[in-house]
C-alpha cells in the first residue's frame, strides 16, 4: 500500500494547492504520460540558482572554484537520492509494473530525478520563494557542515593531478566486466598506471562510479609508492 501524499507533504513543510503537480512529481515515466521530467527539467535549475544562492551568501570569502565544488557536491545524484531516502520517498512513487518489480523505489537515479521534480512542482504550485524556503528546509544540516576549505574534488581528478605535478604518464581505465540485469548492473573496472606498473581494480553500479572507486584504491597506492 502506498504511503499517503499529505505525510510527505508534512515532511517537505509545504501543502500543495495544485495536488497535481506532487502527483506529477512522483510518477515515472515507466507509467507513460503525465510522468515528471519536465518538472524534473524545472526543479534542476530552480535547485542550483537557491543552492549557489545560499552559498554565495553563506561564504562571501569564497572563490568561484570553491562554490562551483561545494554546489557540485549538494545538487550530485547521490546527495539527492540521500535527501529523498531520508524523506521516505521511495515509500510514494508512482511506478509501472516493470520498475516495481526491479526495485526502482530503490533506484538513485530515480529518487533524485523524483525529488527534483517535487522541487519543479513547488516552484509552479508556490512560486520561487516557497521553494527556496523548501530546498533550505532539506537542506539546512547539510550547509551548516560545509566548509569552502574541504577538497571536495573526485579521486579522478585528484590521481590526475598528483601524476601530472610529477610529470607522469596519466592512467588508463578499463572496463574488465559487466554484471547482472540491465537495470541493475554492476561495473568492474581496472585503473592501470604503466610507468608503475600498477593496477587496482573496483566495482560499482555504474562505470563511472567504479572508475572512482579504482582512481582512489590507486590515489592511495601512488601516494605510499611515491612517500615511501
Amino acid at each position: 500500500m502506498k504511503a499517503e501524499p499529505k505525510r510527505l507533504e508534512r515532511v517537505l513543510g509545504y501543502t500543495f494547492l495544485q495536488p497535481e503537480y506532487l502527483t506529477q512529481a512522483l510518477t515515472h515515466r515507466s507509467m507513460g504520460g503525465g510522468h515528471n521530467e519536465r518538472l524534473e527539467f524545472l526543479g534542476d535549475s530552480v535547485l542550483n540558482f537557491v543552492i549557489a544562492a545560499a552559498l554565495y551568501e553563506r561564504f562571501p570569502h569564497a572563490t568561484e572554484g570553491e562554490l562551483s565544488r561545494l554546489r557540485a557536491s549538494l545538487v550530485k545524484e547521490d546527495t539527492l537520492a540521500e535527501l529523498a531516502r531520508e524523506l521516505d520517498l521511495g515509500d510514494y512513487l508512482i511506478l509501472g509494473s516493470g520498475e516495481l518489480k526491479s526495485g526502482g523505489h530503490r533506484r538513485a537515479s530515480i529518487l533524485a530525478d523524483a525529488l527534483e521534480a517535487i522541487i519543479g512542482g513547488i516552484y509552479l504550485d508556490g512560486g520561487l520563494e516557497r521553494a527556496r524556503g523548501a530546498i533550505l528546509r532539506l537542506y539546512n544540516a547539510r550547509l551548516q557542515t560545509l566548509s569552502p576549505h574541504v577538497n571536495l574534488k573526485d579521486p579522478k581528478t585528484l590521481l590526475q593531478e598528483l601524476l601530472q605535478s610529477r610529470r607522469m604518464a596519466l592512467p588508463e581505465y578499463r572496463v574488465v566486466a559487466v554484471d547482472g540485469a540491465p537495470h541493475e548492473q554492476s561495473f568492474r573496472v581496472e585503473c592501470r598506471l604503466s610507468e608503475l606498473d600498477a593496477s587496482c581494480q573496483a566495482e560499482g553500479s555504474s562505470r563511472r562510479k567504479a572508475e572512482q572507486a579504482a582512481a582512489k584504491l590507486m590515489l592511495a597506492r601512488v601516494k605510499r609508492r611515491l612517500n615511501g
